[in-house]
């Protein structure tokens, strides 16, 4: 219990939270708490004890930390086997928990550098697609539950393509599946940031069932420069902020889809510290707020996929007119099993990446990241 304590980053303990929440009735765990913290109030409602783990393991499971499932796997079978005494977490099982340090991450791995590297060695992809293939088809049936896809359309498709060979089969593949597609070209920074700030604020949303956001330009890796060369960038996490249900409450309980492909390129004059910032979208007139939801216990980092690949650059510079695989194959999924849920698609765009990967050179490669917040089954169209 010592090293899960220990392998937990604050996202995940946020997770895990919101995870416990339907079984601790009116009993809560404040969201910058530890797991220490949780632990505690989970011994106090005997929902947790050295003989009664289940439910921290299908907790574990559902955020997509197998590895510390595993361990827990581990722990009750050396117990059972007589191995381990059960008097050895009574009262000190909380105790012995350390208090994970803080990050803003939305990752659903086993720390903040893990990532779904689809360039791995067979070895290691065997065991990356493995833990994520665990995670569909025997979570719990509030999770099995779909989230609701019925709406005409099915919610904003935002395209913003500042290098321009994807923009055109993207476009088809969302028209196709009932979104209403609005792109852009070749923006610079500060029009980024405009165009995601006026979506956000976008009244429709109130009556869509979802959102689709696909961003491809040239960035660092953490951030996006669009056409700028020479200008600062614009950090990842604060697009991600912007969509969240405190910023943008319309889209509140409803999925919110980010496919990004980044040609990353040298940051050596660059800093963290010359990122471009800005606040999430306001409220302010008296109709918008009126049109946003009751309050509801839903946390605002819910209902999130983020999909994001990188690659080198000098992709781009070998061939300047060649879309990306990892678009390609994205949208060549969801044009041909569009009825099956997108996380056991992007399984399987992880898959035709890291076959090409093993075909080419290490600047020809990209590398492929998934983290999501999904409550619910996902499938974009029944069509």
């Amino acid at each position: 219990m010592t090293e899960i304590g220990e392998d937990l980053d604050k996202s995940d303990v946020s997770s895990l939270i919101f995870l416990m929440r339907d079984h601790m009735g009116r009993s809560k765990v404040a969201k910058d708490k530890s797991f220490l913290d949780l632990v505690i109030e989970l011994e106090k409602l005997n929902l947790i004890a050295p003989d009664r783990l289940d439910l921290l393991e299908k907790c574990l499971k559902n955020i997509h930390r197998i590895d510390l499932k595993t361990k827990v796997q581990k722990y009750k079978q050396s117990a059972q086997g007589g191995e381990t005494s059960y008097n050895a977490l009574p009262g000190t099982l909380s105790k012995s928990l350390k208090d994970p340090s803080y990050n803003l991450r939305l990752q659903n791995g086993r720390s903040n550098e893990q990532r779904l590297n689809v360039g791995q060695p067979d070895t290691q992809r065997e065991s990356v697609k493995t833990s994520i293939q665990e995670s569909g088809t025997s979570l719990p049936q509030h999770i099995q539950e779909r989230y609701r896809m019925q709406s005409k359309p099915l919610g904003i498709c935002l395209i913003i393509d500042c290098i321009g060979n994807d923009t055109e089969f993207l476009r088809d593949t969302f028209t196709s599946l009932g979104y209403e597609v609005q792109y852009f070209l070749y923006l610079h920074v500060e029009s980024i940031i405009q165009i995601l700030r006026q979506v956000a604020c976008m009244p429709q949303h109130q009556d869509y069932d979802s959102f689709v956001c696909v961003l491809v330009s040239r960035g660092g890796s953490h951030s996006v420069f669009g056409v700028d060369q020479t200008q600062p960038g614009f950090p990842l996490d604060q697009i991600r902020r912007m969509f969240m249900g405190d910023a943008c409450p319309s889209l509140l309980g409803k999925p919110k889809l980010f496919f990004i492909q980044n040609y990353v390129v040298s940051e050596g004059q660059l800093d963290s510290s010359s990122f471009l910032e800005v606040d999430g979208p306001a409220v302010n007139n008296v109709e918008s707020k009126a049109r946003q939801p009751a309050p509801c216990t839903i946390h605002r980092e819910a209902d999130f996929l983020w999909s994001l690949c990188t690659a080198d650059v000098s992709l781009l510079e070998r061939s300047s007119s060649s879309p990306s695989l990892y678009l390609k194959c994205l949208s060549q999924k969801l044009w041909q099993e569009r009825r099956r849920p997108l996380l056991e698609l992007h399984i399987e765009l992880n898959s035709s990446v890291y076959d090409w990967n093993s075909k080419v050179s290490a600047k020809e490669r990209y590398y492929v990241w998934l983290q999501h917040t999904l409550r619910k089954k996902l499938i974009l169209s029944c069509k």
